[in-house]
Protein backbone atom coordinates (compact mmCIF):
# COMPACT_ATOMS: atom_id res chain seq x y z
CA UNK A 1 0.00 0.00 0.00
CA UNK A 2 1.27 3.02 -1.00
CA UNK A 3 0.60 6.64 0.95
CA UNK A 4 2.13 9.01 -0.83
CA UNK A 5 2.12 7.78 -4.03
CA UNK A 6 2.29 10.61 -6.98
CA UNK A 7 -0.18 11.39 -9.45
CA UNK A 8 -3.59 10.02 -9.24
CA UNK A 9 -4.14 7.63 -6.10
CA UNK A 10 -6.84 4.80 -6.63
CA UNK A 11 -8.38 2.81 -3.90
CA UNK A 12 -9.43 -0.45 -5.37
CA UNK A 13 -12.53 -2.45 -4.08
CA UNK A 14 -13.57 -5.70 -5.73
CA UNK A 15 -13.97 -9.19 -4.05
CA UNK A 16 -12.57 -10.99 -6.84
CA UNK A 17 -8.76 -11.19 -6.93
CA UNK A 18 -8.40 -11.77 -10.94
CA UNK A 19 -10.05 -8.80 -11.09
CA UNK A 20 -8.07 -6.93 -8.94
CA UNK A 21 -4.70 -8.57 -10.63
CA UNK A 22 -6.05 -6.86 -13.74
CA UNK A 23 -6.38 -3.45 -12.90
CA UNK A 24 -3.18 -3.50 -11.50
CA UNK A 25 -1.94 -4.86 -14.99
CA UNK A 26 -3.42 -2.09 -16.60
CA UNK A 27 -2.53 1.15 -14.29
CA UNK A 28 1.27 -0.95 -14.39
CA UNK A 29 1.50 1.14 -17.94
CA UNK A 30 0.37 4.56 -16.69
CA UNK A 31 2.96 6.17 -14.67
CA UNK A 32 0.33 9.09 -13.42
CA UNK A 33 -1.74 6.42 -12.08
CA UNK A 34 -1.34 4.25 -8.63
CA UNK A 35 -3.50 1.93 -7.22
CA UNK A 36 -2.54 2.92 -3.06
CA UNK A 37 -4.93 0.40 -0.95
CA UNK A 38 -7.15 -2.56 -2.01
CA UNK A 39 -10.45 -3.87 -0.31
CA UNK A 40 -12.45 -6.90 -0.89
CA UNK A 41 -15.47 -5.91 0.69
CA UNK A 42 -17.30 -2.92 1.46
CA UNK A 43 -16.54 -2.34 5.00
CA UNK A 44 -12.65 -2.69 3.94
CA UNK A 45 -13.60 -0.21 1.10
CA UNK A 46 -14.97 2.82 3.85
CA UNK A 47 -11.98 2.03 6.23
CA UNK A 48 -9.07 2.22 3.78
CA UNK A 49 -10.96 5.51 2.15
CA UNK A 50 -10.87 7.11 5.29
CA UNK A 51 -7.00 6.11 6.18
CA UNK A 52 -5.56 7.04 2.45
CA UNK A 53 -8.10 9.24 1.33
CA UNK A 54 -7.36 8.50 -2.29
CA UNK A 55 -8.35 10.75 -5.16
CA UNK A 56 -10.58 7.89 -6.72
CA UNK A 57 -12.44 4.97 -5.27
CA UNK A 58 -13.24 2.23 -8.08
CA UNK A 59 -16.04 0.70 -6.80
CA UNK A 60 -17.54 -2.86 -7.26
CA UNK A 61 -20.95 -3.23 -7.15
CA UNK A 62 -21.31 -6.97 -5.44
CA UNK A 63 -18.97 -6.92 -2.51
CA UNK A 64 -20.00 -8.19 0.71
CA UNK A 65 -20.51 -5.82 3.28
CA UNK A 66 -22.74 -2.00 2.94
CA UNK A 67 -24.58 -1.76 0.00
CA UNK A 68 -22.82 0.30 -3.14
CA UNK A 69 -25.18 2.96 -2.51
CA UNK A 70 -24.00 3.18 1.38
CA UNK A 71 -20.69 3.63 0.84
CA UNK A 72 -21.10 6.50 -2.00
CA UNK A 73 -23.15 8.37 0.61
CA UNK A 74 -20.71 8.25 3.26
CA UNK A 75 -18.08 9.16 1.19
CA UNK A 76 -19.82 12.14 -0.36
CA UNK A 77 -20.51 13.25 3.44
CA UNK A 78 -17.17 12.10 5.11
CA UNK A 79 -14.63 12.31 2.03
CA UNK A 80 -15.93 14.43 -0.61
CA UNK A 81 -12.60 15.18 -2.28
CA UNK A 82 -12.86 11.61 -2.88
CA UNK A 83 -14.67 10.53 -6.58
CA UNK A 84 -16.26 7.34 -6.78
CA UNK A 85 -16.53 5.17 -10.30
CA UNK A 86 -18.72 2.02 -10.03
CA UNK A 87 -17.03 -1.05 -11.77
CA UNK A 88 -19.11 -3.84 -11.97
CA UNK A 89 -20.54 -6.34 -14.33
CA UNK A 90 -24.28 -5.56 -13.95
CA UNK A 91 -24.98 -3.51 -17.40
CA UNK A 92 -28.84 -2.78 -15.93
CA UNK A 93 -30.51 0.32 -16.19
CA UNK A 94 -31.98 0.16 -12.66
CA UNK A 95 -28.15 -0.10 -11.14
CA UNK A 96 -27.12 2.59 -13.69
CA UNK A 97 -29.68 5.07 -12.34
CA UNK A 98 -29.23 3.92 -8.81
CA UNK A 99 -25.67 5.07 -9.26
CA UNK A 100 -26.19 8.29 -11.04
CA UNK A 101 -28.78 9.14 -8.55
CA UNK A 102 -26.28 8.64 -5.80
CA UNK A 103 -23.07 10.78 -7.23
CA UNK A 104 -21.31 8.25 -8.78
CA UNK A 105 -18.64 9.47 -10.76
CA UNK A 106 -19.27 7.30 -13.79
CA UNK A 107 -20.50 3.92 -14.10
CA UNK A 108 -17.76 1.42 -16.01
CA UNK A 109 -18.55 -1.96 -17.23
CA UNK A 110 -16.01 -4.46 -16.07
CA UNK A 111 -15.71 -5.30 -20.42
CA UNK A 112 -14.38 -1.85 -21.14
CA UNK A 113 -11.23 -1.09 -22.65
CA UNK A 114 -8.16 -0.59 -20.84
CA UNK A 115 -8.31 3.10 -22.66
CA UNK A 116 -11.91 3.97 -21.37
CA UNK A 117 -10.74 2.57 -17.71
CA UNK A 118 -8.22 4.80 -17.70
CA UNK A 119 -9.93 8.01 -19.31
CA UNK A 120 -12.28 7.65 -16.94
CA UNK A 121 -10.34 7.67 -13.37
CA UNK A 122 -8.50 10.72 -14.94
CA UNK A 123 -11.83 12.39 -15.33
CA UNK A 124 -12.75 11.66 -12.05
CA UNK A 125 -9.46 12.49 -10.42
CA UNK A 126 -10.49 16.31 -11.56
CA UNK A 127 -13.92 15.82 -10.27
CA UNK A 128 -15.67 15.31 -13.81
CA UNK A 129 -18.36 12.93 -14.86
CA UNK A 130 -17.17 10.18 -17.19
CA UNK A 131 -21.01 8.84 -18.35
CA UNK A 132 -20.98 8.93 -21.85
CA UNK A 133 -24.27 10.10 -23.67
CA UNK A 134 -26.12 6.84 -24.24
CA UNK A 135 -25.93 5.97 -20.16
CA UNK A 136 -27.50 9.14 -19.86
CA UNK A 137 -30.32 8.28 -21.97
CA UNK A 138 -31.02 5.57 -20.45
CA UNK A 139 -31.11 6.82 -16.71
CA UNK A 140 -33.45 9.50 -18.49
CA UNK A 141 -35.68 6.97 -20.08
CA UNK A 142 -35.40 5.06 -17.09
CA UNK A 143 -36.68 7.65 -14.03
CA UNK A 144 -39.24 8.51 -17.13
CA UNK A 145 -40.60 4.83 -17.22
CA UNK A 146 -40.19 3.88 -13.93
CA UNK A 147 -41.34 6.98 -11.99
CA UNK A 148 -44.60 7.63 -13.95
CA UNK A 149 -45.28 3.97 -12.64
CA UNK A 150 -43.88 4.77 -8.93
CA UNK A 151 -45.78 7.85 -8.45
CA UNK A 152 -48.90 6.73 -9.70
CA UNK A 153 -49.11 4.86 -6.54
CA UNK A 154 -51.10 6.10 -3.88
CA UNK A 155 -49.32 5.86 -0.33
CA UNK A 156 -51.23 2.95 0.76
CA UNK A 157 -50.91 1.38 -2.21
CA UNK A 158 -46.56 1.87 -2.08
CA UNK A 159 -47.33 0.64 1.83
CA UNK A 160 -49.48 -2.91 0.33
CA UNK A 161 -46.80 -3.10 -2.59
CA UNK A 162 -43.83 -3.61 -0.07
CA UNK A 163 -45.72 -6.10 2.24
CA UNK A 164 -46.30 -8.00 -1.29
CA UNK A 165 -43.15 -8.08 -1.69
CA UNK A 166 -42.43 -9.70 1.59
CA UNK A 167 -44.18 -12.49 0.48
CA UNK A 168 -47.50 -11.65 2.26
CA UNK A 169 -50.93 -12.73 1.62
CA UNK A 170 -53.95 -10.45 1.60
CA UNK A 171 -55.04 -11.46 4.92
CA UNK A 172 -51.71 -10.72 6.16
CA UNK A 173 -51.60 -7.49 4.59
CA UNK A 174 -55.12 -6.58 5.88
CA UNK A 175 -53.92 -7.37 9.74
CA UNK A 176 -50.75 -5.37 9.12
CA UNK A 177 -52.44 -2.35 7.65
CA UNK A 178 -55.53 -2.75 9.92
CA UNK A 179 -58.18 -2.90 6.89
CA UNK A 180 -60.68 -5.22 5.51
CA UNK A 181 -59.25 -8.01 3.46
CA UNK A 182 -61.53 -7.26 0.59
CA UNK A 183 -59.87 -3.80 0.40
CA UNK A 184 -56.22 -5.35 0.80
CA UNK A 185 -57.36 -7.34 -2.54
CA UNK A 186 -58.76 -3.86 -4.21
CA UNK A 187 -55.41 -2.13 -3.38
CA UNK A 188 -53.45 -5.13 -4.85
CA UNK A 189 -55.96 -4.91 -8.34
CA UNK A 190 -54.99 -1.37 -8.82
CA UNK A 191 -51.22 -1.65 -7.77
CA UNK A 192 -51.29 -4.74 -10.56
CA UNK A 193 -53.21 -2.35 -13.41
CA UNK A 194 -50.79 0.94 -12.64
CA UNK A 195 -47.85 -1.64 -12.92
CA UNK A 196 -48.58 -2.93 -16.25
CA UNK A 197 -48.49 -6.84 -14.75
CA UNK A 198 -50.23 -9.35 -14.02
CA UNK A 199 -50.01 -11.09 -10.86
CA UNK A 200 -48.71 -10.48 -7.49
CA UNK A 201 -45.23 -12.19 -8.29
CA UNK A 202 -44.50 -10.02 -11.09
CA UNK A 203 -45.29 -6.91 -9.19
CA UNK A 204 -42.86 -8.09 -6.17
CA UNK A 205 -39.95 -9.12 -9.26
CA UNK A 206 -41.02 -4.95 -10.64
CA UNK A 207 -40.48 -3.51 -7.27
CA UNK A 208 -37.32 -5.08 -6.96
CA UNK A 209 -35.57 -5.11 -10.55
CA UNK A 210 -36.76 -1.27 -11.00
CA UNK A 211 -37.13 0.23 -7.56
CA UNK A 212 -34.70 -1.59 -5.22
CA UNK A 213 -32.65 -2.45 -7.25
CA UNK A 214 -28.85 -1.36 -7.07
CA UNK A 215 -28.55 -1.32 -3.29
CA UNK A 216 -31.59 1.90 -2.39
CA UNK A 217 -35.00 2.84 -3.27
CA UNK A 218 -34.91 6.12 -5.25
CA UNK A 219 -38.39 7.39 -5.03
CA UNK A 220 -38.90 7.60 -1.40
CA UNK A 221 -42.80 6.32 -0.03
Amino acid sequence: MLEDSPGIRVLLADDHPVVRAGIYTIFNHVPDIQIIAEAKNGIEAKQLTAQYRPDVLLLDLSMPGPPPIEIINWIREQHPETSVLVFTAHNDDAYLANMWEAGASGYLLKEESPETIVSAVRQASQGEMSFNPEQQNRVNRWHSEVGCRWQSLTTREREVLALVVLGKTDQNIADALRIERKTASNHLSRILRKLGVSSRTEAALWYEREIVSGGATLFEA
